[in-house]
């Protein structure tokens, strides 16, 4: 890039990439710089901003506030250029060198990041993937630049946010293989009153969908408490007589350590599952790429499969 009106349009390529890496070092190897001069360029941008932009925190470097204040609007320039210098060219993905960053549930990096990792090893060997979980308080992640993509269930976004609906999930009960709540008739009386539950609240709540589906019939269950994901769940029902709730999305979890799962005995409102992005992402052949590959790997996963039988049913 040149000069105009005398910045260098390079250092906001630079800052994008700092901000991202968050290491001087990282930065370095991306733009393949030394890392002395990938230090003087950071001298140079803090210079520019009149601000530090990363400083020192035990052995990481971490952005300023006004780093992270300013990190989407880099990020939504860099963009911008890159597809005006490049227009109507398809991006060679196997040349292109990036890091995304996916916000969702844990069950989503759990069932969706293998065949993700394995794609992007075929296709785009240069991307590479960041999963960070659900924080316990909203955040305009997307708008901020902290998450390139978010998935799972969109229920609350900025209004610029671009979403996309994949497909409907619903909510399955999960218990440890041999529990006394899979012999015979699964009745609401039985479901609310047999063993204590355990929620999963990312906020630590304590009621939730099936507490309003049981209130409508007069019942009532006994929450004993709440983990932030369900793998961890997953873990806790395994050595505990503790009912548990999964998704349809989220079953091959369960399978794998041995849980059972079954149809729960009320009405439940079905949950709309897709992703979402920031509109600045639209033009850029590598996001829309991600979009394609999650997209794909959400209808052919377990989310819009056959459902299991119900322990009523089990022989």
């Amino acid at each position: 890039m040149t000069q105009s009106t005398g910045l260098d349009l390079n250092l906001l390529v630079a800052l994008d990439v700092l901000l991202e890496e968050q290491s001087v070092r990282g930065a370095a190897r991306r733009l393949h710089l030394s890392e002395p001069a990938m230090s003087r360029t950071l001298g140079r941008i803090r210079k520019a901003l009149g601000d530090p932009v990363l400083v020192r925190a035990g052995r990481r470097m971490v952005p300023t506030p006004h780093a992270l204040a300013v990190r989407a609007e880099v990020s939504a320039v860099v963009e911008r250029a890159r597809a005006l210098f490049a227009p109507g060219r398809d991006a060679d993905l196997r040349t292109v060198t990036r890091t995304f960053t996916i916000l969702g549930h844990d069950a989503m990096a759990a069932t969706h990041g293998p065949p993700l990792f394995a794609r992007a090893a075929r296709e785009a060997p240069g991307i590479r993937l960041r999963f960070l979980s659900e924080s316990h308080v909203d955040a305009p992640f997307l708008r901020q630049g902290t998450a390139d993509l978010e998935v799972g269930v969109i229920d609350s976004v900025a209004p610029e946010v671009h979403t996309e609906a994949v497909y409907e999930d619903r909510m399955l009960g999960v218990v440890r293989d041999g529990h006394p709540l899979l012999q015979g008739e699964l009745t609401p009386e039985r479901f609310a009153g047999s063993a204590g539950h355990l929620i999963v609240s990312r906020r630590g709540r304590q009621r939730g969908p099936v507490d309003d589906a049981l209130a409508e019939l007069g019942l009532e269950r006994r929450v004993v408490g709440s983990v932030g994901t369900y793998p961890a769940s997953l873990f806790v029902l395994r050595e505990t007589g503790l009912i548990g709730l999964i998704s349809q999305w989220g079953r091959p979890l369960a399978d794998a350590l041995g849980l059972v799962t079954f149809e729960i005995p009320l009405r439940l409102p079905a949950v709309s599952v897709g992703f979402a992005w920031h509109p600045r992402h639209d033009a850029d052949p590598a996001h829309a790429w991600l979009r394609d590959c999650v997209r794909e790997l959400m209808r052919m996963g377990p989310g819009p499969g056959p459902a299991p039988a119900s322990p009523a049913n089990r022989e």
